[in-house]
């Protein structure tokens, strides 16, 4: 019984985890955004996402990194053989990249707060794209086990993958054409 309980509360804390770490960098590109803005507004949105990034990654996102860990090392007392298996090899360096990348982000939340972040929002988009394939090699990892799929439907998903990742970096250069665009009319008018 144990076991399921490990899992039930890893699982958990997986979803509290990336639900944090999507919105955290989110809130990096619009804190690096509001650098744009005129004055007083700059400065508001600015405490405004200092605040909730803060919030977001201390009471929401390390958590959910906490519990995570935790109980994938219940899992590990429960089911010891487990560590034989080369595909958990492969899930836990890439968890070890997660865990980098999650406190890459609070070096970054630092310098956000400091002023020194030289990061643009568009490198920031591209960023948070990472946490999404992360999750996605782990996912097939936990489901496959040593089976990866390789066949076509394989294929077919991960260029679905692929094409939403590709519309949604589409979608934020629409956008930028349309703001700068914007600012160009009001300029001339």
């Amino acid at each position: 019984m144990a076991y399921f309980w490990f899992k039930a509360f890893h699982i958990i804390g997986v979803v509290v985890w990336f639900a944090g770490l999507f919105y955290l960098v989110r809130l990096f590109i619009y804190h690096v955004e509001a650098n744009e803005q005129p004055e007083p507004a700059r400065s508001i949105l600015k405490n405004q996402y200092q605040i909730m990034e803060k919030r977001l990654y201390n009471i929401i996102t390390t958590p959910g990194m906490l519990v995570t860990v935790a109980m994938a090392i219940g899992l590990l007392t429960v089911e010891p053989d487990i560590l034989k298996s080369g595909w958990l090899h492969v899930k836990l360096g890439l968890v070890v990249v997660l865990l980098g990348y999650h406190h890459y982000c609070s070096r970054l939340m630092k310098k956000l707060a400091a002023d020194e972040c030289k990061w643009t929002s568009k490198q920031l988009r591209a960023l948070n794209e990472a946490p999404t394939l992360l999750l996605v090699v782990i996912v097939m990892l936990a489901v496959f086990k040593n089976n990866l799929p390789t066949d076509l439907t394989a294929w077919v998903i991960f260029g679905l993958i692929v094409a939403m990742a590709a519309t949604i970096q589409l979608y934020a250069k629409k956008r930028q054409r349309d703001k700068e665009k914007l600012l160009t009319q009001a300029v001339q008018e």
